[in-house]
């Protein structure tokens, strides 16, 4: 009976850590889904090489509190923003999120040929499934101007 009574005991503790270790995996922030381009137009711009694709998690007041980047994207991406992403040491209510595809870097600075788009409302932590839709374009993009530069730097 004692042996009996001690494995109850046992089993209720297994089961309150096991219980107490789900609780803190579904409390790490973790957002997943799909960054898009719809038009194709746009698509071909986007797959350039070298281009940037900054997935860009925004809290309720437009503060950006996680960034995830990668580099060369083809699209539709798969993306998974974990709490090695995040800018903050916590997020308290819904996020909305943006995406910015360039081949500059910068964050917040539009310039010719930099897409951009958003992702429909606002989602709370652990929200899976999210479409963001890269869908707007700035201006056209430009090629840098090496008209004549060539031959006078070798001339000297």
């Amino acid at each position: 009976m004692k042996n009996f009574i001690t494995l109850i005991v046992l089993g209720a503790l297994v089961f309150c850590a096991y219980s107490f270790y789900n609780k803190q995996e579904e409390d790490k922030f973790s957002l997943s889904g799909t960054v898009t381009v719809s038009d194709t137009r746009i698509l071909k711009h986007a797959q350039a090489q070298n281009n940037t694709c900054s997935i860009i998690v925004k809290n309720e007041a437009d503060v950006p509190v996680a960034i995830k980047r990668v580099i060369n994207p083809t699209f539709p991406l798969e993306f998974k923003i974990t709490p090695a992403d995040m800018l903050v040491g916590e997020i308290e209510g819904n996020v909305k999120l943006d995406v910015q595809i360039n081949s500059h870097g910068n964050l917040g600075v539009l310039k010719a040929g930099d897409i951009f788009g958003s992702a429909n409302g606002m989602y709370a932590n652990n929200s899976k499934d999210i479409v963001i839709d890269a869908d707007k374009m700035t201006g056209k993009p430009k090629m840098a101007s090496t008209r004549g530069n060539f031959f006078r730097t070798a001339a000297r």
